[in-house]
């Protein structure tokens, strides 16, 4: 049976590719039965229409969009913007970043991270960068034994010609591989991690109350700490009372559920690159007891602790 052409334009599941478009109006991408990989889009400049799972939004300069495997897809240029310019990578996720996700879903496995700042916009770009170079790179031995070298490090991405398309990188060695996700990882933790919160539409506008980033800080520091919101409103020279209505008012959750969503995802981390057991992660992530821990992680990431690491440790996970 022939190939189509829209079957020609979805990577394999196993791929891990990196590239970057600056196209103009009429570019669209449509894939019917979507793709066995997920797509990361980091727009840079102007606007696109993503659909995905029922939903449809517009990413603008600053937003992120993560997109899951299996559902129709179509994206594009968005109408009455002059160009969609932005950095991609189909892969397959590591388990931890579901829950670095999960707030900003938009429908199942669909996500939309809005509104990083500026600063952080420049490290992610940077992360990208060095993403498409990785994906060239070989180890020295494999080189040494007739390989080809590297290619040379792509230009920078400032072109403004239209529907200009910067060469995908593919990942074909395992190292080169696991740095590219090690970069894909680090773009998630830094959108997710610095983004708006969601649905506070006033921080659209205004910078946001120091005193609750000095909280989410002291939270991300040391997730196992024994934070309370005692303790938390004393840190930012606040009562409790008016540190718990002011972090609820800019993030849209109370204090210790942030905690508790912060907890959980060191415990991740801890389970993925570390063999302690159950209950010592527990501890270590500040969890009172192992039932309550694996109550909580369960429900975040939808299985059981010893579940979640069996599938890490699976040759194909």
């Amino acid at each position: 049976m022939p190939v189509t052409a829209e079957e020609m334009s979805v990577p394999a599941a196993e791929l891990t590719i990196v590239g970057h478009f600056d196209n103009r109006p009429g570019y669209a991408t449509r894939r019917v039965s979507g793709s066995p990989s997920w797509l990361l889009m980091w727009t840079q400049d102007g606007a696109g229409l993503v659909e995905q799972a029922g939903v449809s939004f517009t990413a603008g300069p600053g937003d992120l969009v993560v997109l899951g495997a299996d559902a129709a897809q179509h994206y594009r240029v968005a109408p009455g913007a002059e160009r969609w310019r932005f950095w991609w990578a189909h892969f397959q996720p590591r388990p931890a970043w579901l829950g670095w996700l999960a707030e900003h879903a938009r429908a199942p496995g669909c996500h939309l991270v809005e509104g990083v700042p500026e600063p952080t916009r420049a490290q992610i770009d940077e992360a990208f960068g060095r993403a498409a170079r990785n994906a060239r790179w070989l180890p020295p031995a494999a080189r040494s034994l007739g390989e080809h070298p590297p290619a040379a490090r792509p230009a920078p991405v400032t072109s403004a010609r239209s529907a200009r398309e910067y060469a995908p990188a593919v990942a074909v060695s395992g190292p080169a591989r696991e740095l590219v996700l090690n970069a894909v990882e680090e773009v998630i933790v830094l959108a997710t991690a610095s983004a708006r919160p969601v649905g506070d539409a006033r921080r659209a506008e205004e910078p946001g109350d120091a005193r609750v980033h000095r909280a989410l800080a002291l939270i991300a520091a040391e997730p196992g700490a024994p934070h309370s919101v005692a303790s938390l409103a004393r840190a930012v020279a606040l009562s409790p009372s008016r540190f718990a209505h002011l972090f609820t008012t800019e993030t849209g959750h109370p204090p210790m559920r942030a905690v508790r969503r912060a907890r959980i995802r060191h415990a991740a981390r801890l389970l993925e690159v570390t063999d302690m057991d159950v209950g010592q992660v527990a501890a270590a992530s500040g969890f009172v007891s192992p039932f309550h821990f694996s109550r909580a992680f369960s429900h975040e990431y939808g299985m059981p602790p010893r579940d979640f690491r069996s599938r890490l440790r699976q040759p194909n996970a």
